[in-house]
């Protein structure tokens, strides 16, 4: 089996003060930074389907509304390395047009190029798993790719 599409073509991180999220078609991945020796029981994270947060120590790392909505009981975080929190949130809604501009509702924005980046690469894994025969995981895309890329299917009626 090949590797996921996001492991052969890299990610689009956006940047933050504790590390960095990202995004595919179905999951959302968040990496936070933490004091060296960390222990998972020094950790508490809520994750919920519009909301979350995340403590360390006693003290409050990320709390908020989350930009879009994901699926509470799917949603994991790990402690690696005791240095690094990785949390992943799946998406409800997964097609290429859902986009998330930032983690939180009002914070963690992308800049606009990195939303554009962003954007390239989830319609170029929607075209991927249109077509498992081509492998788009080193394409360029330009031109329509605003909200997923033209719909192709549409086309066909």
């Amino acid at each position: 089996m090949a590797a996921p599409f996001e492991e052969r073509s890299g990610v689009v991180p956006c940047r933050t003060p504790w590390g960095r999220w990202y995004q595919t078609l179905e999951e959302v991945f968040v990496e936070v930074h933490v004091p060296p020796g960390t222990r998972a029981k020094d950790v508490s994270c809520s994750l919920q389907s519009r909301h979350l947060a995340l403590a360390v120590g006693g003290r409050q790392l990320l709390q908020g509304k989350l930009f879009d909505s994901t699926i509470a009981d799917e949603g994991t975080w790990t402690l690696e390395d005791r240095k690094l929190i990785r949390i992943v949130l799946m998406k409800t809604n997964r097609d290429a047009g859902n986009c998330w501009t930032s983690l939180l509702e009002n914070d963690y924005a992308a800049d606009p190029w990195v939303q554009d980046q962003m954007q390239r690469k989830l319609t170029l894994e929607r075209f991927q798993r249109e077509n498992p025969g081509f492998d788009f995981s080193g394409a360029e895309i330009s031109g329509n790719y605003s909200k997923g890329g033209p719909d192709f299917f549409s086309l066909e009626k």
